[in-house]
């Protein structure tokens, strides 16, 4: 069975709190879910300003494959703005729980239903396709929900939507109303479920389970309060696990996580690190019987593989680590210790690890070779020198030079301050070299004072997602922060040197 997807993330997404995209970051998320293979785009909502309208007009006209909806509330202006955005698909919608009409539309149950139909009725007056939506609906009676859907249905309603406003519902309940409106109305039914219980992917699933052919989701489940039903777990969880019905979508898995960093990026929202599929630690292995089975065989201990979704799994080192991982680890920068020389590194990396440090690649490979002596770890990239250039009411200039593999490289950037700057400037030599780029960066003072030394940690990612984390320290942020760089860039070049040599 195919099931349809209907991303929102260009509009509930956009309700996250905090967020705000100008037109031209919309269309930019729109392209990447087209090319993901979304089904429909919710681009906006015409009515809210100017630049949402400009913003769903640029999405419309853009050329895209899949369709582009946008939003409008059950009134005429709404409706007349969605058309004049150029949309040839609404999705409308109004409150229907009692709780909803008495106190916040002030409305009677058949004021309510009459709006509805007015605003279907009107929709396709003005040659749109229509999907309507009764907001609240998992408190709504159950016997006024559908005497509403029955009503819009006749009204010329195309598709239907279940939302779960605030998550309130269960899978049952969920699969319960999808069943009773399927069956009343005949149309096709969409699920749109939020995440205010942490149920939003399940009660989706529930409701494709009793029939319905849509979900409404966004990317890293991003939206009002605790989000909504995440399309890269939904995705997911249809095409790999089992069910009685064989279900698929269009999506390109393998871009799933490069849609989750763009929107991740653009947002300013970050990934929780333990979100399934996309999170950073969701293909991550410390201990020791893990990674054992994971290097026997993945699927002991991953259901999928990390390609399928565009990942890599990655290692690391820890005090719950052991043999297997730490070899493998090492391997992948050339590094091969013997029996012995692996239970010295090992024993240094539990030692740090009961200590409560976090161990980066850099550590590891430092722990190597102060047991190995001559461990032949090549030094890919060195710093020849760097300047930054900073002040009141003057962009921050950072200059770079760099030795990668015994040539010399300069780089120049800007930044919002000094740090950026020198960063965005190694970056530019990087990207363009190697197209490895900095995703993560962290700053802590180790202790007081503005003398205090720092403590950089930074994460640096090539175009396979190989991440490799480097830790400096210093009394100078720029340099401090330069140098974690630095080592970071130093050990995935040396990853992806021993990787192109098997």
């Amino acid at each position: 069975m195919r099931i349809r997807i209907f991303d929102t993330t260009l509009r509930d997404g956009e309700q996250t709190p905090g967020v705000s995209l100008s037109p031209d970051q919309k269309l930019r998320i729109a392209r990447e879910l087209d090319a993901l293979g979304v089904d429909a785009v919710e681009a906006g909502f015409p009515m809210v300003s100017d630049g949402e309208m400009r913003a769903v007009r640029m999405i419309t006209s853009d050329g895209l494959s899949c369709e582009v909806a946008g939003l409008a509330r059950a009134n005429k202006s709404d409706i007349d703005a969605a058309a004049d955005a150029g949309l040839g698909y609404v999705h409308t919608f109004i409150a229907t729980s009692d709780i909803h009409l008495e106190h916040k539309l002030r409305m009677t149950r058949d004021e309510a239903r009459e709006r509805a139909v007015s605003a279907v009725e009107y929709a396709k007056s003005r040659g749109m396709a229509v999907e309507f939506s009764a907001e609240d609906a998992t408190r709504t009676d159950r016997g006024f929900l559908l005497e509403v859907f029955g009503a819009v249905a006749a009204a010329g309603a195309d598709r239907l939507d279940i939302p779960d406003t605030v998550g309130y519902s269960t899978p049952s309940y969920m699969a319960g109303i999808v069943a009773e409106t399927a069956g009343a109305t005949g149309l096709p039914v969409s699920v749109h479920c939020h995440n205010d219980f942490g149920l939003a992917v399940g009660n989706a699933l529930a409701g494709i389970g009793a029939g319905a052919s849509c979900a409404h989701v966004t990317i890293n489940g991003i939206g009002e309060r605790a989000g909504n039903a995440s399309l890269e777990e939904l995705v997911m969880a249809l095409q790999c696990l089992e069910h009685g019905t064989k279900y698929e979508t269009g999506i390109v898995t393998e871009r799933l996580y490069d849609a989750s960093r763009l929107v991740s990026g653009i947002a300013g929202v970050q990934v929780q690190p333990n979100k399934a599929i996309v999170g950073g630690n969701a293909f991550g292995h410390e201990s020791g019987i893990h990674t054992h089975g994971v290097l026997s065989n993945p699927l002991t201990y991953e259901p999928i593989s990390p390609e399928l979704v565009g990942r890599k799994r990655w290692m690391q080192a820890g005090k719950h680590a052991g043999l297997h991982g730490i070899n493998a680890m090492l391997a992948e920068y050339g590094v091969a210790p013997d029996e012995e020389q692996s239970r010295a590194i090992l024993a240094r990396v539990k030692e740090l690890g009961d200590a409560g440090s976090k161990i980066t690649d850099v550590e590891l490979l430092a722990m190597a070779g102060e047991v190995m002596g001559d461990s032949g770890i090549r030094q890919m990239v060195s710093l020849e020198g760097f300047s930054v250039s900073t002040g009141v009411g003057t962009m921050p200039y950072a200059f770079v030079k760099l030795e990668i593999d015994g040539k010399e490289y300069a780089g120049t950037d800007h930044g919002v301050g000094p740090v950026d700057a020198a960063l965005n400037a190694v970056e530019k030599i990087t990207g363009d070299l190697a197209e490895i780029h900095i995703r993560d960066y962290a700053l802590a003072a180790i202790s007081g004072g503005s003398g205090a030394p720092c403590e950089v940690t930074i994460r640096v990612e090539d175009p396979q997602g190989n991440k490799v984390s480097a830790r400096a320290t210093g009394k100078d942020i720029v340099t401090t922060s330069v140098r974690a760089a630095i080592e970071g860039l130093n050990r995935i070049m040396l990853r992806k040197a021993m990787a192109d040599k098997s």
